[in-house]
């Protein structure tokens, strides 16, 4: 998938004014630590294996009745992953004061609640 320049910018400093809005925010994506909000006082670099995300982004779509084997969805993240990876603007990279989170073991309860320990001890430390 091309990126236009144009739209990459409109887009850049919509998510930046966002991300400072008063408040906070919480953003999600793969240039947001680097890119969009290299200054958030939080950063969380969430991943798991590949055959992991595979294997819950195809209960999820099954689970509505989409058809995709399995095989196919891995095929499908390990591409973006590989592209995003790549990708000469805003790569897909983790922010060097990132805390990493990889999720592989974990269910969506025990994920949330180790983001929201790092969160929290960021808080402590930030006094936010």
């Amino acid at each position: 998938m091309a990126s236009h320049p144009g739209v990459r910018a409109a887009l850049l400093k919509l998510q930046q004014d966002f991300a400072r809005q008063a408040g906070g925010a919480v953003l999600d994506g793969r240039d947001i630590g680097t890119v969009i909000a290299p200054d958030a006082p939080v950063k969380l670099f969430v991943t798991a294996r590949p055959e992991t995300r595979a294997h819950r982004r195809w209960l999820q779509l099954t689970g509505r009745g989409e058809a995709i084997a399995f095989d196919d969805m891995l095929a499908d993240i390990i591409r973006r992953d590989e592209r995003d990876a790549g990708r000469g603007a805003a790569p897909m990279v983790m922010a060097d004061d990132a805390v990493l989170l990889d999720t592989t073991e974990m269910d969506i309860e025990a994920a949330f609640d180790a983001a929201r320990r790092v969160v929290e001890a960021a808080r402590v430390r930030h006094g936010f």
